[in-house]
């Protein structure tokens, strides 16, 4: 129980990161740094800031009863990490980013996959405390 509370706990502040950022994303667009955007790369930058505001918001949604969302968990995070991914190859091709965004990549990489295992976990333990017990052996 206190594994479970602790893991609820995480994930509604780490989801936290996606939801402020996506909305000041959208809110302020790709302009918000300063100087002249094109108008459809700012479009595109609201568009994506929405998606990543969205799956902070479907990480909140898994918040309760944690241990039953198993399913959207892992989708999320496959979602999380082929963004990551394709972050690594941005940097690859174009070279390092900001340390925001390396940032960002660690959290794409490697925080959220243990997240991942951390609810799968939490989701065995629960599933193994509710199983009835087997007949009495001899």
């Amino acid at each position: 129980m206190r594994e479970r509370q602790a893991l609820q706990r995480v994930v509604a502040a780490v989801a936290l990161v996606p939801v402020t950022s996506g909305l000041y994303g959208v809110v302020f667009g790709l302009g918000s740094a300063g100087g002249l955007v094109d108008v459809s790369a700012d479009s595109h930058y609201r568009y994506l800031s929405g998606l990543h505001m969205g799956i902070g918001i479907l990480f909140w949604t898994c918040v309760p009863g944690i241990e039953a969302k198993t399913g959207l968990f892992r989708f999320l995070t496959l979602v999380v990490a082929l963004g990551g991914l394709a972050r690594l190859l941005g940097l690859a091709l174009t070279g390092l980013p900001s340390l925001t965004m390396m940032a960002a990549l660690v959290v794409e990489l490697a925080v959220t996959p243990l997240l991942c295992l951390w609810q799968a976990r939490v989701a065995g333990r629960s599933l193994d405390a509710t199983a009835p017990a087997g007949p009495p052996t001899a």
